[in-house]
């Protein structure tokens, strides 16, 4: 898969631009935790059975798992910051829908809408990967990857305190403010990449996996009501396993398809996945069982008798916590790397949730649990990104995060569905009323543990890096250092201008005799870059920077370990390095 700069010439990222995509991140996770403090309400409020209400819920989950590999991919081919604002654009109608209305089918349908956002994490990645110089890299993907559990965390207390204070209705219009402010931010912060994937949309690869995705989430999410066991939730799987594996089969017959598999079967990228799945699960169990457990009346016996805004404002730690997570994680990775930090963040979550179940009769040790599990989490999902990037090229970057997204989207649905049936099925009834019991949050951290332990097995699978990746934060000095053992074995340089100054930032692209990017960087203050080749053979490297015209040159590597001294100017031809 080839990718070039584009021939327009794309503003220079400002300093805001980290704040801006993150706040992005954590406006459309929002949309996930937006209805909690409502739930047991909806079908009152729909006039509409509880079966049916939940679909307010699922359409959203649904419709998230859909977007985020098809916008990521979308991208990639047309440009991330474009496709930013579609994504925050639908949600935004979607949210104004949802607002207008108390008829379950429009609601769906607006609920679905918002979904859609969830495809502005990659992008934002993407965004990242291309505008950022390495040192700044690696802070940066952690706070977007951590977005995520940020925004659904805060949402929480300000939800429920607009529920509690408000018709239900303002949640959807301030929903709809956020996405209005995060657009114009976009537009005035956030330049354009200047990297495309060249191809075409693979329609019938998004159809295939929308449809795949769509027939296995909806009997998970939709089990408890069905019947694990009944005919439709198991012909629903079975149909899923079968388009999925015709969706696989033309996937690797395609010239362009949505998701290269047989990058995605490489094990940087198949296990850091798999992880992922765990680590979605292990999220959204302390998202479903803490505030249940405060908003129980103390009469239960276990119940902390807390109102609707305190148990928001006590599980708000969890959000926080992996949001201040993101420059730790930056200088564990730069010393350490995505691998190790994704293993202890597991390790982290593991003494949560098992501290945890001796930690459930005060309302300060739900507040201690938030905090723990929220620095493991935020540890673990910020090292998700990282090792997706390096061990995928450019211009696969929003495709690779997004059906990343997709794994930790999958593992929320299968903790959801799971966790419902475990609280569901050892309730007490009550006058007519399910009251969850102290035995089934236990079993569901129980459940949680089990999930960390399997992803921390997946993590440590993991391979050890043969380089020094891009995306790892790093001092200046340690930067150098990375350049030159980068420079062993490859290409390196100084991009000059016409009259041979220096252009710093410049964006040099390695492409192999394929026409598919073998590397990328940018080039430092001083002009100089360093580009590795994956093996001998014949490049092409092309430059460009802005306010000046690009460049396309070839160039031959022996694959010896010496590396080619080359400058690039700009414009105009290449000359030998001195």
């Amino acid at each position: 898969m080839r990718s070039t700069p584009t021939d327009q010439h794309s503003r220079p990222a400002s300093g805001a631009l980290v704040p801006v995509l993150a706040f992005a991140g954590i406006v459309v996770a929002v949309m996930q935790t937006l209805l909690v403090p409502v739930i047991k309400d909806l079908p009152q409020l729909l006039d509409t059975e509880p079966s049916n209400a939940t679909w307010v819920l699922t359409s959203t989950l649904l419709s998230g798992a859909v977007a985020t590999p098809i916008m990521g991919r979308l991208g990639d081919l047309y440009g991330k910051r474009r496709l930013l604002i579609v994504s925050l654009s639908v949600m935004v109608v979607g949210a104004l829908v949802s607002a207008l209305t108390s008829d379950l089918i429009v609601m769906i349908v607006g609920r679905t809408l918002q979904g859609f956002a969830m495809g502005a994490i990659p992008l934002g990645i993407g965004l990242m990967r291309d505008m950022l110089p390495r040192e700044k890299l690696g802070s940066a993907m952690a706070l977007m990857s951590s977005s995520i559990g940020v925004g659904g965390g805060l949402a929480l207390p300000l939800a429920a305190l607009i529920a509690q204070h408000a018709d239900w209705h303002a949640l959807f219009y301030g929903a709809a403010g956020l996405g209005v402010l995060s657009i114009v931010l976009t537009l005035l912060v956030v330049p354009e990449s200047p990297m495309r994937a060249e191809g075409s949309f693979d329609g019938l690869g998004a159809f295939g996996l929308s449809t795949g995705l769509v027939l296995f989430l909806l009997p998970i999410t939709k089990g408890s009501d069905w019947g694990w066991t009944s005919a439709t939730t198991l012909g629903l799987f079975a149909a899923s396993a079968l388009v999925l594996l015709l969706w696989g089969v033309f996937e690797l017959r395609t010239k362009a398809p949505l998701v290269d598999l047989r990058t995605t079967a490489r094990p940087a990228v198949l296990f850091t996945n798999l992880a992922s799945i765990m680590v979605g699960v292990s999220f959204y169990v302390v998202s479903l069982v803490l505030p249940q457990l405060l908003q129980l009346p103390k009469a239960t016996g276990y119940g902390l008798g807390q109102s609707m805004v305190v148990a928001g404002l006590l599980v708000a730690p969890l959000g926080l916590t992996m949001m201040f997570t993101a420059p730790v994680y930056a200088r564990l990775s730069a010393k350490y790397g995505p691998k190790t930090t994704l293993i202890l963040g597991m390790l982290i979550i593991a003494i949560g949730y098992g501290a945890g179940l001796g930690l459930m009769s005060a309302a300060w040790q739900s507040l201690v649990i938030a905090v723990v599990l929220g620095a493991g989490i935020g540890l673990a999902y910020s090292s998700l990104p990282a090792l997706i990037v390096g061990a995928v090229p450019a211009s696969e970057t929003g495709a690779a995060n997004g059906l990343n997204t997709l794994m930790r989207s999958i593992g929320t649905s299968v903790s959801s569905a799971v966790i419902g049936m475990v609280l569901a099925n050892t309730a007490n009834t009550v006058n007519g009323v399910a009251i969850p019991t102290m035995h089934g949050f236990r079993v569901s951290f129980l459940i949680a543990t089990g999930a960390v332990a399997i992803g921390l097995l997946m993590a440590l699978f993991l391979p050890k890096p043969n380089r020094a990746p891009q995306l790892r934060a790093s001092s200046e000095e340690e930067d150098n250092l990375a350049r030159a053992e980068e420079a062993l074995r490859g290409f390196r340089g100084r991009v000059l201008d016409a009259e041979g100054a220096p252009v710093p930032r410049a964006k040099v692209t390695l492409i192999d005799h394929r026409g598919r990017q073998a590397g990328a960087t940018l080039s430092g203050e001083d002009g100089g870059y360093a580009l590795t080749v994956p093996a001998q053979g014949a490049y092409v490297l092309a430059a460009r920077a802005t306010g000046h015209g690009p460049l396309a040159s070839s160039a031959t590597h022996a694959g010896d370990e010496s590396a080619v001294a080359l400058d690039l100017s700009l414009p105009g031809e290449t000359v030998s390095a001195p």
